[in-house]
């Protein structure tokens, strides 16, 4: 039998303990893995030993995608009414809710993002993708095409059947989110692969699967590294199609094994180098607060609280759509830099369940290295390091929050993804000039732009290659608003309708009421 796991957890919101099951959930239950593999997680906040979670291999893939053509034929797909969808993620939502404290505490615990954080913003954002896409569980629609009085045309959207899903580790409640409710809205069964390194919330939202009512089946978890359990959820031949959010260059290896089996389609949301542009014209207090949004802070300050509805996730410089290029005018350039480092300096470090932490630590001794190497790089190639750089405490991954200034487009630490704590601050001087700086990258994710002048904020927002615009705003969402990238950060979207369209196959209907031959 699989084993548990039983932690204490002392908030100011919640006290008491998280147990759950470390297995691979798989029809319904929690189940060994074939090959009895574990995978050690670790709490970024000191380094330290947290538990054991079970690793699948190909073998239990195989199991979970046999469960989920099973459910699909009998107990899901086109055998369950759109509303009867909606009823079940609705009361999915409520139990996600309901729990959202410890949820939020595991989050928090597994990943090094703030409890406040975890708690307030990306519980909160499952709840609200979970109800959108019950919404729209019964607004599947086709289309009648006009066509002669003898005959009938018409056409359906039609579930998949077996989804194949693997999400990262930067916000692994949300993502998994984000993959299982507009697959299941349409119908679809699922198998998902969380992060390794971050395992603790998926294995806690399986029960709610069960306690909202869905057959046996429909959703299955299996824990496993990329190379294995991954790398078989996107060989698999049953598994109809894959959606994957991560590195670019792990997405290019599941797009080649998606054509090289059965040619599944994928949907992929990839890396980012997104730039940011002040202009001459904004308030650079504020322009200086929005640009550390956008890549140095882990959560808001309390005066946003009233926004955090609608304000994305930064995750201490681990997002895909941090604002990590940062181009600014060169008559605010200097008065810039200082207010930007002074404010970099004031982010509070510390245990991410203190409640006036600012910035936890990385995800991982790996990403910590990965992040300190990029920093060393840039001490190199001859940009300055303005504030930042070195490690923060004695335990556990923090990097104080990090900008470096002088900087060059051929520079690694401008053209590559850190996804840490690290800044990149360069002078323009006009509008065409920015443009291309901005677009010189072979990401396309997102942008943004600070201007009081409307016309200028649009004209540039438009000409920027990448799947966000941002207008003097800065990583803000919207459930119904699309995200994903151009270029190299992806294919597909998520979130708002757009998403549902990887989620069904489109069947083209001819029916003869009349012709003769």
């Amino acid at each position: 039998m699989s084993s548990t796991f039983t932690y204490q957890f002392d908030t100011a919101t919640y006290k008491g303990f998280s147990t759950l099951n470390t297995g691979l959930f798989i029809d319904g239950e929690f189940v060994d893995p074939v090959e009895k593999g574990t995978i050690d997680v670790v709490n970024p906040a000191n380094g330290k030993f947290i538990t054991q979670i079970s690793a699948g291999t190909h073998l239990d893939i195989e199991i979970a995608v046999q469960a989920a053509k099973k459910a699909y034929k009998e107990h899901w797909g086109l055998k369950v009414s759109g509303d009867e969808r909606a009823k079940l993620l609705h009361k999915l939502a409520d139990l996600v809710e309901a729990n959202a404290d410890e949820l939020g505490a595991l989050e928090a615990l597994n990943n090094g993002k703030t409890y406040h954080f975890a708690r307030n913003i990306d519980v909160t954002a499952c709840t609200k993708i979970l109800r959108y896409y019950a919404g729209w569980a019964d607004k599947i629609h086709g289309k009648t095409i006009q066509t002669k009085d003898d005959k009938l045309a018409y056409t359906r959207h039609e579930p998949i059947g077996v989804v194949g899903a693997i999400i990262p580790w930067n916000f692994p409640l949300v993502m998994l989110v984000c993959k299982i409710a507009p697959a299941l809205a349409t119908g679809n069964t699922i198998v998902l692969k969380p992060s390794e390194l971050t395992p603790l919330s998926a294995l806690r939202f399986c029960p709610l699967i069960n306690e909202a009512g869905f057959p046996p089946g429909v959703v299955n978890v299996v824990n496993g590294f990329g190379h294995t359990v991954g790398q078989a959820i996107a060989e698999n031949m049953t598994i109809g199609q894959v959606t994957f959010t991560g590195s670019t260059a792990t997405g290019r290896k599941i797009m080649e094994a998606a054509a090289k089996s059965n040619l599944k389609p994928v949907s992929l949301e990839l890396g980012g180098k997104s730039p940011s542009i002040f202009f001459d014209d904004v308030d650079v207090d504020q322009a200086v607060k929005w640009a550390a949004l956008g890549v140095l802070q882990v959560t808001v300050h309390d005066s946003y609280c009233a926004y955090t509805d609608r304000l994305g996730s930064y995750n201490h410089g681990q997002v895909c759509f941090a604002g990590s290029r940062i181009y600014v005018h060169e008559k605010i350039y200097d008065e810039f830099i200082n207010k930007f480092a002074e404010h970099a300096r004031s982010l509070k470090l510390g245990d991410p369940f203190e409640p006036t932490t600012y910035q936890g630590p990385q995800v991982s001794q790996g990403q910590y290295d990965c992040i300190m190497g990029y920093i060393e790089s840039g001490k190199q190639e001859g940009a300055t390091l303005c504030t930042g750089g070195d490690r923060f405490g004695d335990e556990g991954y923090f990097i104080n929050p990090t900008i470096f200034t002088d900087c060059k487009p051929h520079m690694k630490i401008v053209k590559e993804e850190i996804f840490g704590p690290v800044a990149t601050v360069m002078k323009f001087s006009t509008e065409e000039e920015v443009i291309e700086l901005a677009n010189d990258t072979s990401y396309g994710l997102a942008g943004s732009v600070f201007t009081p002048n409307i016309d200028r904020a649009l004209r540039v927002a438009h000409q920027l290659e990448a799947g966000t615009a941002w207008v003097n705003c800065l990583n803000t969402s919207e459930m119904g608003m699309p995200f994903g990238g151009f270029k190299q950060s992806g294919i597909g979207r998520e979130l708002g309708e757009y998403a549902l369209e990887h989620y069904t196959n489109v069947k083209a209907v001819h029916v003869n009421l009349g012709m003769r031959l």
